[in-house]
């Protein structure tokens, strides 16, 4: 099956990827048993938020994040996941968010969907 994503936005993706890190949804839910402390951030576009999230994400959609992730996380010590459907816009995101000073800041590979695949909980 063909990629749904253009060439140069999967070459971008790449590009970013190569800059930060990623972590497994086995690793994020991990940190979440272990009740670790960290923030866990949904880049989604509202209606995908609003159809269902990992349990205990922030929304910050990837369009208004970089505007305002110094309000709402001002701390750039923070441990922040990141992630979206597939795993392309959070680490499009991740790479801002590190250019803006962040420093622990992390994109959850294969996004809500690896999320799901994998049998992880969910709220609405």
């Amino acid at each position: 099956m063909a990629s749904p994503h253009s060439p140069a936005f999967l070459a971008l993706v790449n590009e970013a990827k190569s800059r930060i890190q990623e972590l497994t949804v086995e690793q994020v839910r991990q940190k979440q048993l272990q009740g670790d402390s960290f923030y866990l951030v949904d880049v989604r576009e509202e209606s995908e938020w609003q159809a269902g999230r990992i349990a205990g994400a922030i929304h910050l959609s990837k369009g208004i994040i970089e505007r305002d992730i110094e309000k709402v996380i001002p701390d750039k010590e923070a441990e922040i996941v990141l992630y979206c459907a597939g795993g392309f816009r959070s680490a499009l995101a991740a790479d801002n968010l590190q250019k803006m000073g962040y420093r622990r800041v992390f994109s959850m590979d294969g996004g809500i969907r690896a999320w799901r695949e994998a049998g992880f909980p969910e709220e609405c």
